[in-house]
């Protein structure tokens, strides 16, 4: 989610605003139970790397795709993924919103069946899902790097402002656009504590407001918002601004990955993945699920707003213990191969709890936007 702070009789004070998703909390944790796997299912090997094109992930996707709809009637389910069990097996992961505490402290469903078709079940108790946002703060001399913070210039409502990651470069009808969420870029979509809505033409800074104190005259322009809304009828929480020309490098250069490949890759189980991002800066960790369902609450404003709820389907699902690969205020963060030189763009990163971290896949999000990588 984007992050925010409170304004009020002079004093800034930092503040962490939780969007109210209808799955994911960093408050969650994470289950230490798994469902033993059928004799006949087939283990694999944690060095083997699987994509949604393999015919046994398809098998496992197309059971899970089945099921989905009916198991999130329950509403302490909040989504559910292609993925593996401890010891290699294909399976379906379940999410819970909430655990059972057992005598021995083990969160636990009952509830839930050990397999569905067949399929072994992996039960995690994520807590909810958050839309989220960069700590690469600092106000950079331009052409500015990406990775970095930023937003819309006018983030702020009701005594708060907010900011996320500029994630990337794109280009689009022989034009350069900044890449990043629709929640960070576009979110705010009522006329309300600011007695404004985002607009085609806008701002957006470096860094975002939250990290000048919501003091826009400490930050810079460096794009200018396309207009673009991908939510809430699109299966991308994406948005893109216009680069004002000498303010972006053109070779769209990100904070400690350097120069990224034009070509993309789609994600793989147990793939290597990186981000640079404006809270927790570069981080590494593994693709830990495909085909993933995934329902997120977002605001209509940087605070106060009246919420929706989108649900996703088809993301990808990153390992994120303990908020060690994505916190708030990453949002907007390009994942790419973890690669030393040139990497290839696996997802947009957007929301997560304190086990998981969830993507848009990148190919999903050019499409949508009618864009290509900006690259070597």
């Amino acid at each position: 989610m984007k992050n925010s702070f409170l304004k009020s009789f002079g004093t800034i004070t930092i503040l962490a605003i939780f969007v109210s998703l209808s799955i994911l909390f960093w408050s969650g944790c994470q289950s230490d139970k798994e469902i033993a796997s059928p004799e006949t299912s087939t283990q694999i090997s944690s060095l083997v790397k699987l994509s949604v094109d393999d015919p046994a992930v398809k098998d496992v996707m197309a059971v899970q795709n089945k099921n989905t709809a009916n198991l999130m009637t329950d509403k302490n389910i909040v989504g559910t993924a292609t993925g593996l069990t401890n010891d290699g097996q294909l399976a379906i992961h379940v999410f819970l919103k909430e655990g059972e505490t057992s005598p021995k402290g083990v969160k636990t469903i009952s509830s839930i069946p050990k397999q569905i078709d067949g399929v072994p079940v992996v039960v995690e108790v994520t807590g909810e899902f958050k839309a989220m946002q960069v700590s690469h703060t600092a106000k950079q001399t331009p052409p500015i790097q990406l990775g970095t913070s930023g937003g819309w210039r006018y983030d702020l409502a009701n005594g708060y402002c907010c900011g996320g990651t500029l994630g990337s470069l794109v280009l689009k009808g022989g034009t350069q656009y900044i890449l990043s969420n629709y929640h960070v870029l576009e979110a705010d979509i009522v006329s309300g504590g600011n007695s404004r809505v985002a607009a085609a033409g806008d701002p957006v800074i470096q860094p975002g407001l939250i990290d000048v104190s919501c003091n826009v005259s400490l930050a810079q322009n460096v794009a200018t918002l396309s207009g673009i809304k991908s939510l809430p009828n699109s299966n991308v929480d994406a948005a893109i601004a216009q680069v004002i020309s000498g303010m972006v490098r053109t070779d769209g250069a990100i904070l400690e990955v350097g120069t990224i490949s034009a070509t993309t890759i789609v994600a793989s189980l147990n793939q290597a993945v990186k981000k640079s991002g404006r809270t927790t800066g570069l981080t590494r960790s593994t693709v830990s699920g495909l085909n993933a369902t995934i329902s997120v609450s977002y605001e209509n404003e940087c605070a106060g707003g009246a919420a929706f709820t989108k649900t996703f389907t088809g993301q990808i699902l990153v390992k994120n213990r303990a908020s060690k690969f994505l916190k708030g205020g990453d949002s907007g963060s390009l994942m790419v191969q973890d690669v030393t030189t040139n990497p290839k763009a696996v997802g947009l990163l957007f929301a997560g709890s304190n086990t998981i971290a969830v993507a848009n896949p990148i190919g999903q999000v050019l499409s949508f936007l009618g864009a290509t990588m900006v690259g070597l």
